[in-house]
């Protein structure tokens, strides 16, 4: 993944960096598609529940990613967890809100009105299934954003030795009493490790920070990735940042 880069829905990708601890990793790849239903409510902005929309029943048409829908929740050292994938209808007020905050906006470059997030979702749920949109739901509460997506499908596959079903990952955590206390390396673990559970085929879970985000590199570190290289991508210096399964029971 591209340590956390963000690239309009409207224009083509692009590697972004990811913000101090809206642990951000996006990468510059094609627009994805959504794969799996929400598999239940969560919590709203507005503290009510909201049921799925027709949006999320777009799954399985092209299913790159083996039903992250159904990858199921986790439990970690802070609470349980799990993916659930992005219905706009429901969540755009969270992740725009989330996106106009001056620290995530510097390196996911989608502040402004919500139409310009809405964008850069669609063209994920549009797309041909390389990568997902997800909210991390955190007890019940939905507390990250989250886009999964198959590295080695991905331009980011041109900068290093990619292998079949290779899984990149992207980060923002939201609310910023959820930044600076660790939570991104314990999720960060938690969702490479659900990767490497639920997608048998794939060898490692890979990311690709900006190098000048240090936040970010050592929330990958503490999540068990080892620094790999240093990648000349388009528009940063970037940390590829990468999971190997062969390894993680060592890290």
């Amino acid at each position: 993944m591209q340590g956390q880069h963000a690239d309009p829905a409207a224009r083509p990708r692009r590697t972004r960096r990811p913000g101090r601890h809206p642990v951000r990793l996006r990468h510059h790849r094609q627009p994805p598609a959504l794969l799996m239903a929400h598999p239940f409510p969560h919590t709203t902005a507005a503290g009510g529940t909201a049921a799925p929309s027709d949006e999320a029943g777009l799954h399985d048409l092209h299913d790159l990613l083996d039903r992250i829908g159904d990858w199921g929740p986790v439990r970690t050292p802070a609470g349980l967890f799990r993916l659930v994938p992005v219905c706009v209808e429901r969540d755009l007020p969270l992740l725009a809100r989330w996106m106009n905050d001056p620290a995530v906006a510097a390196f996911w470059e989608l502040s402004g009105p919500p139409a310009v997030t809405a964008d850069h979702v669609r063209a994920q749920l549009a797309g041909d299934g390389r990568s997902v949109p997800c909210v991390g739901v955190l007890d019940g509460t939905p507390m990250s954003y989250w886009e999964v997506y198959r590295a080695d499908l991905d331009p980011l596959a041109r900068h290093y030795p990619a292998r079949p079903h290779d899984t990149g990952l992207h980060l923002l955590i939201g609310a910023l009493g959820d930044r600076g206390r660790g939570l991104g390396g314990t999720l960060l673990r938690a969702v490479a490790d659900l990767a490497l559970d639920r997608r048998p085929a794939c060898t490692c879970v890979v990311a690709e920070p900006d190098l000048r985000n240090i936040p970010s590199v050592a929330a990958f570190l503490r999540a068990g990735f080892r620094f790999s290289a240093e990648l000349d991508l388009p528009g940063k210096r970037a940390a590829l940042m990468v999971r190997d399964r062969c390894l993680r029971h060592l890290l």
